[in-house]
């Protein structure tokens, strides 16, 4: 495996574990905000905490803005959407439950780059049925129930895996520092205008404040830092199999759980964490088939 490549890998492994804890902190900003008021916050936070980055790195004379502005429109609305419906299925289920249906992109992916015409090895399929049934029994107990809550994250899991396969396109072609700046900004705008307008009495200052500490992990960090180290990742690594990397979200997530809001593991779930840790190994395994050696002449 080429250096280049464990970086990457790594990298997408912290952002897993960033992402996983981020809907700890996503579940408790609920008690003062409004799912597109929490979400407002965040992302302007993450732009915030990235823009003396940009600053201080960039150069504006290299930047063609047509195709940054193209792709950060696009990649900012599919943040939107999934950062939104995620968010709001918080309201009604637990941060357990919504790792696992956020974590059904890593299906989503390699589906959906099918239709864009892009290969997928075996190893990838392999590891990502390892992980999916990992994620069930992580998850999902033996009486499997839908509310509201896990329809919306489930909707939402569909954007993320739009814009796993975005990015991994537009981080070979674009500026990454700028590239995550602007789609977080143009998310955070367009959270800022719904909560005004849908959120008009938890959408205050007080609240916000109040909020200051899952906003601060889950803006500063999960947004400003997890994101953009997801583009930086994807530049190195194939959209399904970054998604199977990322997937481990639905472990920290868990884990989150555990720790901070007393949901505990059974050894059903213990077990769904190995298999995903599998998946995840299989997935970098790659399957070829032995080369054929040529018979000898006259044999």
């Amino acid at each position: 495996m080429h250096t280049k490549n464990i970086k990457a890998d790594l990298l997408l492994l912290m952002v897993a574990a960033i992402w996983g804890f981020s809907l700890v902190a996503q579940s408790m900003g609920l008690d003062f905000l409004g799912p597109f008021g929490f979400n407002a916050g965040r992302f302007l936070l993450g732009a915030l905490t990235l823009l003396p980055v940009v600053v201080f790195f960039h150069r504006p004379q290299q930047v063609n803005w047509r195709p940054m502005l193209i792709g950060s429109l696009t990649a900012g609305f599919c943040l939107f959407m999934g950062a939104s419906m995620q968010q709001a299925g918080l309201q009604y289920t637990t941060a357990g439950n919504a790792g696992f249906i956020t974590s059904m992109y890593i299906v989503l992916v390699p589906v959906f780059g099918l239709a864009l015409a892009q290969k997928t090895g075996l190893n990838t399929w392999i590891g990502a049925a390892f992980a999916v049934l990992g994620l069930y029994l992580l998850s999902v107990s033996d009486s499997f129930e839908i509310n509201s809550g896990d329809v919306l994250i489930l909707l939402g899991a569909c954007f993320w895996a739009g814009h796993v396969l975005i990015i991994a396109k537009l981080a070979r072609e674009l500026d990454n520092l700028l590239l995550s700046l602007l789609q977080f900004l143009f998310c955070g705008v367009l959270c800022t205008v719904i909560a005004l307008f849908w959120e008009t009495e938890r959408f205050v200052g007080s609240n916000i404040i109040a909020a200051w500490l899952p906003l601060l992990f889950a803006g500063a960090l999960t947004v400003g830092i997890g994101h953009t180290l997801q583009v930086i990742g994807q530049k190195s690594a194939p959209a399904s199999h970054a998604a199977i990397i990322m997937s481990l979200e639905a472990v920290f997530a868990a884990l989150g759980g555990w720790l901070w809001l007393n949901e505990h593991l059974s050894n059903r779930e213990l077990t769904g964490c190995m298999l995903m840790l599998a998946g995840v190994l299989l997935s970098q395994i790659p399957f070829k088939a032995k080369p054929k050696v040529p018979a000898e002449l006259g044999a």
